[in-house]
């Protein structure tokens, strides 16, 4: 049975307030979530109390899975001032640690014409090297996610699954590996069984949405019972987040994933 973890930026908004939905998704039967950035630097509309956040997840038991570095960093576009990204990285480790949150996601931001791919690849693996090194000894692990270009991040760097498995090999920690996101791998036409099959050993957190559209599960074109029989080949047996846009209620729209996931 896989642990599902729905993104409170997308589901149960309903409930209103993030803290609301948490005690929402957890009314539900829910006994994880996710979130995006924790302040809500990169999003100023949305931002979140994070006091009452950590109550409503103490209050309730739900565990926190994963939130987002922040800023969004452009790693390759010059002048290749990464200091923002370090400093925050710090602030992000707090507050994670403070949320009981063991994981952040980071990215790779757009490519830079001016180089070749695999020496940005490797400069990426440096990068990580860096961070991983500065946050050494916290407990939190950052979880590297390659993302479709051909339609939510165009120009995004990373966008294969066997070039996050790179990277995170080439950062060599237990505490960095990558988020395998099977909606933004199936829009770029790769094929679970054969990528996790290559980098199943590097996946330390999954999220999941329908494709096309981005949908809850059941709404494209993803065999989600035969998805979840190749994760679980593949040897992962974490939590599950759910990043998707629902086309109906929030609990409603998970009917199927759930029945699904309790039998995977």
């Amino acid at each position: 049975m896989y642990q599902l973890a729905p993104n409170i930026e997308l589901l149960f908004t309903e409930a209103g307030a993030y803290e609301d939905r948490v005690r929402a998704a957890a009314a539900v039967g829910f006994t994880a979530v996710e979130i995006w950035g924790p302040t809500g630097v990169d999003a100023p509309a949305k931002p979140k109390d994070l006091p009452a956040l950590k109550a409503a997840l103490q209050e309730t038991g739900v565990q926190l899975t994963a939130q987002l570095s922040e800023p969004r960093t452009q790693f390759m576009i010059p002048p290749w001032d990464h200091s923002a990204f370090y400093q925050k990285l710090d602030e992000g480790v707090a507050i994670a640690q403070e949320l009981g949150c063991p994981r952040i996601v980071v990215g790779s931001g757009t490519g830079f014409g001016g180089w070749k791919r695999q020496v940005q690849l490797d400069k990426l693996v440096e990068i990580y090297r860096k961070a991983i090194a500065q946050i050494d000894g916290s407990g939190i692990t950052l979880v590297l996610e390659a993302v479709n270009g051909r339609v939510d991040h165009p120009g995004s760097l990373l966008d294969r699954t066997a070039e996050a498995a790179y990277i995170a090999r080439g950062v060599d920690s237990p505490f960095f590996g990558i988020l395998y996101d099977l909606y933004h791998m199936t829009v770029e036409g790769e094929d679970e069984a054969t990528e996790l099959a290559g980098a199943g050993d590097t996946v330390k957190y999954v999220q999941i949405a329908d494709a096309p559209g981005r949908g809850e599960p059941g709404t494209g074109a993803i065999d989600w019972a035969n998805a979840l029989r190749i994760l679980r080949a593949s040897g992962y047996d974490g939590p599950i987040g759910l990043e998707y846009y629902p086309t109906t209620e929030s609990a409603a729209s998970t009917a199927l994933i759930r029945d699904l996931a309790a039998q995977a």
